[in-house]
């Protein structure tokens, strides 16, 4: 893992001097994905480069997340700054239609997104991703939302393999074994969202790379959501 972890630095350090900037800011969660990405953004470009934002929704985000996620940046060594969403989300409410359920949770991520590049657009900034490698293969993230970044730090990474990084450079065990949750609704989970485990989705993607037939009532679900959402990492289309 320290290897790969290695591989990773130099690959944020490529990517920033092919864009000619030196500052990069993330979203953070309380997480275990932008906790790591964040640690990997530290040692990247140096703690003074990059900056963390810290975007509750207040009433529905756990404020042990948000503790977590300042305790985490002040020992990385990284400004961080909180901002809670509500005041962007009151806005939407008084459009001329009811928002679908989906519209609600997805205008959490969405508006979080604008947030994160009207920073980078203010501080001559490079957007991080967070998703990982499970997330981006199953389309299981708000387009425009969470999948609006200029480059994903992790996203070679499945979940599996980012909780045994985590491990391994020190991120936090009160973040590293939480219950993932994007925290879009009350009581969200991911697994109980996607109906399988990030374990069961590793093990059959992996076949899926390797080109091995997999079957089963998993590996139906799991086929039907990448296809579902394949429209989310492709760019639009030109009728």
């Amino acid at each position: 893992m320290k290897a790969k972890f290695d591989k990773l630095i130099v690959g944020l350090q490529n990517f920033m001097n092919q864009t000619g900037k030196t500052r990069a800011v993330l979203g953070l969660s309380g997480g275990v994905d932008s906790a790591l990405t964040a640690k990997i953004a530290a040692e990247a470009l140096g703690p003074g480069n990059v900056s963390g934002l810290i975007m509750p929704n207040e009433g529905l985000t756990n404020p042990q997340n948000v503790t977590d996620a300042k305790e985490w940046v002040r020992a990385l060594g990284i400004q961080y700054f909180i901002v809670p969403i509500n005041p962007f989300l009151e806005v939407y409410k008084s459009l001329a239609w009811e928002a679908s359920a989906l519209a609600d949770m997805n205008l959490n991520a969405r508006a979080r997104a604008v947030i994160l590049y009207h920073f980078a657009n203010t501080h001559d900034a490079i957007v991080l991703g967070t998703g990982n490698k499970t997330e981006l293969r199953l389309g299981y993230f708000t387009k425009y939302g969470d999948g609006a970044c200029d480059v994903e730090v992790i996203g070679n990474l499945f979940k599996t393999e980012v909780w045994e990084m985590s491990r391994a450079v020190g991120v936090p065990a009160a973040i590293v074994n939480k219950t993932p949750s994007a925290e879009l609704k009350p009581g969200q989970t991911d697994e109980g969202e996607m109906g399988f485990t990030y374990a069961e989705a590793d093990a059959i993607l992996g076949h899926l790379e390797r080109k091995e037939v997999v079957t089963g009532p998993t590996a139906k679900k799991i086929q039907a959501m990448i296809k579902a959402n394949r429209h989310k990492g492709e760019s639009p289309a030109a009728l």
